[in-house]
């Protein structure tokens, strides 16, 4: 019997081995990973940095698209679903540390003591639940906004975007990143949520790039609305914006969520759904799965595991490296694990 064929992202940690003999393993750059690559492949295994669509799958054999990832916007979903391909992601894989860099760089800003700060938190998925759960617990005044789930689950427990611009001190955004539908995202962080902040607030963006608006966060700061910029995803990545880099108080190379946990989450997620896909035995992993998100942490604990501002001394000085800070680095371990 014929193995499968598995191309596997170079850049995915803790891949090396894990299908055994079960597969034909080849890893590839996400330069490497071309049309020509992808014809007698029977799976992928990538990250943000490769487009899965037509132009890289058409005409080969792949039947499963798995992404170590939380987000899909690098794939084309209604193509790959048109052409009978399987797209799996890794839902939540990242979150901790997510909820840890959002903690680490407000420390960073106020210090231990977050108590009578209000946190205003646009998105309460599986990142944003987790801030939310360690804010309260961290002693700050909670608002949390989230059409889609107010709408299905009622508006009790979530408020206005407006609500949160008049009252908060710290906003962070944990959405994913759309550009239709009744709740788009895109310039969500727009000139006029923006302008309305309440003065000196300091604002998060650990999403995606283009949830907030470049030339209106430059100008939001510029006028005072924005007190502190916390950037770590940024439109037009790996070519960020020179000014915004300056002007922030934190700035990162898109790596809130690359914790060690978090990419063993992710490289298993992914490997499994492509075993199940080929009917091939689960794959081995030398390393425990670490368990979720811990119910409570420390500021203390968050303080001593992550320092934000040591990576931002080192993108304002190799803004050019964006890529290769991102993909070489030094992965962290999450807070309270």
């Amino acid at each position: 019997m014929t193995k499968p064929e598995i191309i596997i992202e170079r850049n995915i940690p803790f891949a090396d081995g894990i299908f055994g003999e079960n597969a034909r393993v080849i890893r590839l750059s996400p330069e490497e990973i071309t049309p020509e690559a992808m014809k007698s492949a029977d799976a992928l295994i990538t990250r943000t940095r490769t487009c899965c669509d037509s132009r890289l799958l058409a005409g080969s054999r792949c039947r499963i698209v798995a992404s170590a990832t939380i987000g899909l916007d690098h794939v084309d979903l209604p193509w790959c679903r048109a052409n009978d391909i399987i797209v799996r992601n890794a839902p939540g894989c990242n979150a901790p540390a997510v909820a840890q860099y959002v903690f680490a760089s407000i420390i960073a800003a106020y210090g231990l003591d977050l108590r009578n700060l209000t946190l205003g938190i646009i998105g309460v998925g599986h990142v944003g639940s987790i801030v939310e759960r360690w804010g309260r617990a961290l002693g700050l005044n909670v608002l949390c906004c989230d059409p889609p789930r107010a709408e299905a689950e009622g508006r009790d427990k979530f408020c206005s975007l407006a609500r949160i611009a008049a009252e908060a001190d710290i906003v962070t955004v944990h959405t994913p990143y759309t550009t239709s539908g009744p709740h788009p995202t895109h310039h969500l962080l727009g000139r006029d949520f923006l302008n309305s902040l309440t003065s000196g607030c300091m604002v998060i963006n650990s999403a995606r790039g283009p949830i907030a608006d470049t030339s209106a966060l430059l100008e939001a700061i510029d006028n005072g609305h924005v007190g502190r910029a916390v950037i770590d995803c940024w439109e037009s990545e790996p070519d960020i914006d020179r000014q915004l880099l300056e002007k922030t108080f934190i700035a990162t190379p898109h790596i809130a969520g690359y914790s060690r946990q978090g990419k063993i989450r992710a490289t298993v997620m992914a490997a499994q759904a492509v075993a199940d896909v080929l009917g091939i035995p689960a794959p081995e992993f030398s390393m425990p799965v670490p368990p979720p998100a811990p119910q409570t942490v420390t500021a203390q604990e968050i303080a001593s595991s992550y320092d934000p501002l040591a990576d931002t001394a080192m993108l304002r000085t190799n803004p050019e490296q964006f890529e290769q800070l991102r993909n070489h680095y030094n992965l962290r371990c999450e807070a309270g694990l």
